[in-house]
């Protein structure tokens, strides 16, 4: 299978996408699914009550109050399982499954060695509760897309190469993601009349974005601003942090050296474009002139994680 060929949610469940620092604990089936680089993920499930749970966590161990506890091992591990336990307290009906820790680099890699320290945070907590590992995926160079499906309790990986993409003999994969859904028609029409660019999905905000980015991975984001629950500059802001994505501002606020567009730069966004100028009676010129270019120079550019 190749990198964009994705497994199929089963029909009926429901899914999650898990960003880092995130979890999910149900008592129905689901289909969870996420992306590993140096993180690790903790699949943990009940054979006799269906209950399951997947966590998805950065470092080893909590530091402090103040911070997040999803985002580390020792926490977020030792929640999950408390949280099945309280509907059903009999370790013998309970099995782990854990994934991740790869020493990967590139826009995966979050610092050598946290790859095995989070790998030994899943184990030490999973005896420490007396849970058995009956399958594990772990460490390597290379990160891993984790699809769980807690009816069956089976999980699918698919390695991801750490390489940077080629994209000299295929098309340009763009997500848009635009609250209007009359401004994505746009987009897409405008995008697709260019030889050698294809939408390969759409978002209405910030949280169907990150779920589309993990499941699509697109070579790059087209972002609006104005959006609602979370606007775009403060999703460029978390989406960098995490998971470092070429992105393209197109916005009506974002004009040409204006403090909008000024942020959006410090904030990570490769190119920031006039989302008026595609609406203009020049359109299709401007589309070449500037968003195209501007969609291309983000796709080929290197993403790195500090």
């Amino acid at each position: 299978m190749s990198q964009h060929d994705e497994v199929i949610t089963p029909s009926g469940l429901e899914r999650v996408f898990l960003l880092p620092g995130e979890l999910c604990v149900s008592r129905e089936p689901m289909f969870m699914a996420t992306l590993l680089g140096s993180c690790v993920a903790v699949c943990v499930y009940n054979r006799h009550n269906g209950a399951a749970a997947m966590n998805h966590f950065l470092r080893d161990r909590f530091p402090g109050e103040y911070e997040s506890r999803g985002k580390y091992g020792d926490t977020s591990t030792e929640y999950i399982i408390r949280s099945l336990f309280a509907m059903d307290a009999r370790v013998e009906h309970y099995e782990a499954k854990i994934f991740g820790g790869g020493a990967v680099v590139g826009h995966l890699g979050v610092g050598a060695g946290i790859g095995d320290t989070n790998i030994v945070a899943a184990r030490m907590v999973l005896k420490k509760f007396g849970i058995p590992i009956v399958e594990s995926d772990v460490g390597g160079k290379h990160g891993r897309k984790v699809y769980f499906n807690t009816g069956t309790f089976e999980v699918t990986i698919r390695p991801i190469g750490t390489q940077h993409k080629d994209i000299s003999h295929r098309n340009i994969r763009v997500l848009l993601v635009d609250d209007c859904q009359i401004a994505r028609k746009i987009e897409r029409k405008l995008i697709e009349s260019v030889p050698g660019f294809e939408v390969v999905g759409e978002a209405g905000d910030a949280f169907e974005a990150r779920d589309k980015i993990l499941e699509l991975d697109p070579d790059v984001v087209s972002l609006d601003i104005i959006m609602p629950r979370m606007d775009g500059l403060d999703f460029l802001e978390k989406l960098m942090k995490f998971r470092p994505t070429p992105v393209v501002i197109c916005s009506t606020i974002a004009k040409v050296d204006s403090p909008v567009a000024r942020r959006a730069r410090k904030l990570g966004a490769i190119c920031v474009v006039d989302k008026e100028l595609l609406y203009s009676p020049l359109g299709q010129q401007e589309v070449r002139r500037e968003y195209i270019p501007a969609l291309k120079t983000a796709a080929t550019t290197r993403m790195q994680r500090e």
